[in-house]
């Protein structure tokens, strides 16, 4: 199956409530070798003026990744998981993630290039944190870009 030209332009809702907890952070932050206090002390990340604990700022790849989970397993896609590559992923954060949050993604298909077989599939993951009232405020931009294999290489 050949990648759909068409996916480019294409959007996916939000889809589940990602909670941040303090022990998710702590995991994160161990896992990445991040050793700032205030990943692993409420005090410390107080003292800075936060809320609670602050996650690393790669923590948003959880999110943006089940954000994308969504183009993967769209059956219209075309894009085979077994032959992605991950090529880059960038950053942008509007202000920290902290435990307590409550996260949704919403993704966009920002681009679609053929490339031999294959293709290069950028996407843009837009997350935000839900407040009580299901207000969305803007937490982090990531941008991904992956090289779907065709066959043969």
């Amino acid at each position: 199956m050949t990648i759909n030209p068409d996916l480019q332009g294409r959007s996916y809702p939000a889809a589940e409530v990602y909670d941040v907890g303090r022990e998710k952070i702590r995991e994160f932050a161990r896992a990445v070798k991040a050793t700032h206090p205030a990943h692993f002390d409420v005090e410390a990340a107080k003292a800075l003026g936060h809320s609670d604990l602050v996650a690393p700022p790669t923590f948003a790849i959880i999110i943006a990744q089940r954000a994308d989970a969504q183009l993967i397993e769209d059956p219209d896609s075309g894009i085979d998981f077994s032959r992605v590559v991950h090529a880059d992923q960038r950053f942008t954060h509007h202000r920290p993630i902290v435990a307590g949050d409550r996260l949704i993604a919403e993704l966009h298909v920002d681009g679609v290039r053929a490339m031999g077989g294959g293709a290069m599939i950028t996407t843009r993951s837009e997350i935000f944190a839900l407040a009580g009232d299901e207000t969305r405020e803007s937490v982090s931009t990531t941008t991904s870009s992956i090289l779907v294999r065709g066959e043969g290489q």
